[in-house]
């Protein structure tokens, strides 16, 4: 009924706890988009509907005293005097944009099936504001995987019916335990290859009013809107239409980009997949894997990286300088994230990486300085203990491993530099970790590599044995959900960290990142970009490098190079165009 309309939840509390509840609505305006608010005793709300009148406008309304629901009513015209006290909110509904998915094809299971739609509450909480705390409360439609960019598009413009989802894929990301047991609404059931997609919900504001033990109050039933006189209108999201991409099996999770910051990273991922050292590594790239990767790093809360090649085996320390600067560079800019970020590393190479470290905290490149690990193989239990507290696989200490230009165990066990010298003595097997996050869910992993030799290559080990140098013997073979090839392995952790200033600029992303809670940051407010690599940073961390006998991996030479390149001309180069385009 009434389709193409707006319709609107309603919320109606005393006048005293008014200008609470609007400040609420306004930190959760995901939830809870005010389209109205009423003078106390104003019945009508002409900017929505003609002939409205409150008391009668809904086929049902829920009384709530104390923060318990005390009886369901037809009408409110008996409680007409207490109402003379009370404010009335009109609050945006996702049934406003169901039409607007039809119209894209998307079929509506609900619809479909004759019932209400599915209501859940989870366990990602409001901002709260006075006696107002809840958490968010979301509205559940199963969408086929191959129509998710369209329900996307379909909704993202409709920022009075909740816009974009806030989450697409596993419930229980959401703390729901159950899709058949909905909160509010009908269990809707799923078709195979559909896809739970979520929406925040202005039934929200029920479970605020229940928080809050208000006096007396009013809700329309969850399923009994208040339908206005005003027609849907078609909104283009800014930046192009939204890209979702699938950043995780195990749980099921996708993320929602624009198309604009989606075309940002993937020309990044063109500017370091120049093969300067004629090895061959156009053979070897997947265009998207960047994006795919920063995605995923992007939602993660703990990340563990690791580095370390130690190609010049008799040398000390035997480490090249491509890999240090490159993991440096997004654990910059993962910590400017608020995220937690901790290395692992040879235990045989600790002394040497602590003084890295030290470095790139007075150079200013890191914040403070972060946890160096070591791992060991001590039993079949080993890396789950590492990577999982007391080895349990629910609990993972880490959601993302990154491996950038760390040695990779090939098919036979060993570890091979590019000249096909076994040095399996001076590495660790750190591969383990990210076998076993295989078999972990809600890990998710990248490996950073130059020539199919390095840890996470695995994924394009077969390209590497026909295309690279020695390639059959030296491809590692070890697989990394996601797999980025650069010219210089450097250059991939300094375009990682550019995609990641890049997806925190999106307005699409963040919002989705937080759920729709809370206010978008404004352009202004970006304490992360000084994290961003510069030229001045990466030159001082080199002569550092150089400084404590790390050389460059082609040459072994102690100057200012990285695989024999200069910095200057070449290094400096591409750090310059990286941040130009990420910053445009």
């Amino acid at each position: 009924m009434a389709e193409g309309y707006k319709q609107a939840n309603i919320v109606i509390l005393h006048k005293s706890l008014a200008d609470d509840f609007e400040k609420f609505c306004r930190a959760n305006d995901g939830p809870l988009p005010l389209l109205y608010r009423s003078q106390p005793g104003d019945w009508k709300c002409p900017s929505l509907r003609s002939d409205s009148d409150i008391r009668t406008d809904c086929l049902q309304y829920r009384k709530y005293e104390h923060g318990a629901c005390t009886g369901s009513l037809k009408s409110l015209k008996e409680y007409s005097e207490q109402l003379k006290d009370m404010v009335t909110f009109y609050l945006g509904c996702s049934f406003s944009s169901e039409k607007a998915i039809q119209k894209a094809g998307i079929p509506i299971r609900n619809i479909e099936q004759k019932c209400n739609v599915s209501m859940y509450k989870t366990s990602v909480p409001c901002n709260s504001i006075s006696m107002f705390h809840c958490n968010l409360v979301v509205t559940m439609r199963p969408i086929p995987e191959s129509k998710l960019e369209a329900a996307v598009s379909a909704t993202s413009g409709l920022k009075e019916a909740h816009g974009a989802p806030i989450h697409i894929g596993d419930p229980g990301l959401l703390g729901i335990q159950d899709l058949s047991k909905p909160d509010y609404g009908d269990p809707v059931h799923l078709h195979p290859g559909d896809i739970p997609v979520f929406w925040a919900s202005g039934v929200t504001g029920v479970e605020a009013i229940i928080n809050s033990r208000a006096p007396l109050a009013f809700t329309n039933s969850p399923e009994c809107t208040f339908v206005t006189d005003l027609e849907r209108g078609t909104v283009s999201s800014s930046g192009g239409a939204p890209q979702v991409h699938c950043i995780s099996r195990d749980p099921l999770h996708f993320s929602i980009v624009s198309a604009e910051a989606a075309q940002k990273i993937n020309t990044l991922e063109t500017l370091i997949g120049v093969d300067p050292g004629e090895r061959g590594i156009g053979h070897l790239r997947r265009q998207g894997e960047l994006l795919a990767a920063s995605l995923a790093l992007s939602r993660a809360g703990s990340v563990l990286v690791t580095t370390g090649f130690p190609t010049h085996y008799s040398h000390q320390p035997p480490e090249e300088n491509d890999g240090p600067p490159g993991a440096l560079a997004i654990a910059a800019m993962l910590q400017a994230l608020q995220k937690r970020v901790a290395m692992v590393t040879d235990r045989r190479a600790m002394e040497l990486n602590t003084k890295i470290i030290e470095e790139a905290v007075q150079l200013g490149i890191l914040k403070k300085p972060i946890p160096l690990l070591s791992y060991q193989r001590e039993n079949a239990n080993s890396a789950l203990m590492f990577l999982c507290e007391n080895g349990n696989p629910a609990r993972p200490r880490f959601d993302h491993l990154v491996a950038i230009e760390r040695a990779g165990m090939a098919a036979d066990g060993n570890y091979y530099n590019a000249r096909k010298v076994n040095i399996k003595h001076l590495v660790d097997p750190i591969d383990e970790l990210f076998l076993a996050a295989q078999t972990i869910p809600g890990i998710t992993t990248t490996g950073v590599g130059d020539g199919g030799n390095e840890l996470g290559m695995g994924k394009v080990k077969d390209a590497v044995k026909k295309h690279i140098k020695n390639g059959d013997v030296i491809a590692c073979d070890v697989e990394a959900d996601f797999t980025v090839v650069a010219g210089v392995s450097n250059w991939g952790g300094y375009a990682i960290a550019c995609a990641l200033h890049v997806l925190r600029c999106c307005a699409t992303h963040e919002r989705y990142l937080r759920r729709a809670l809370g206010c978008p940051r404004a352009p202004s407010q970006r304490p992360w970009l000084p994290a961003l690599p510069s030229v001045p940073k990466e030159e001082k961390l080199l002569k550092a490098l150089v400084q404590l006998g790390v050389r460059s991996g082609k040459t072994a030479s102690l100057e200012m190079e990285v695989d024999g390149l200069p910095f200057y001309s070449t290094h400096s180069l591409m750090i310059e165009k990286l941040l130009q385009e990420a910053q445009h």
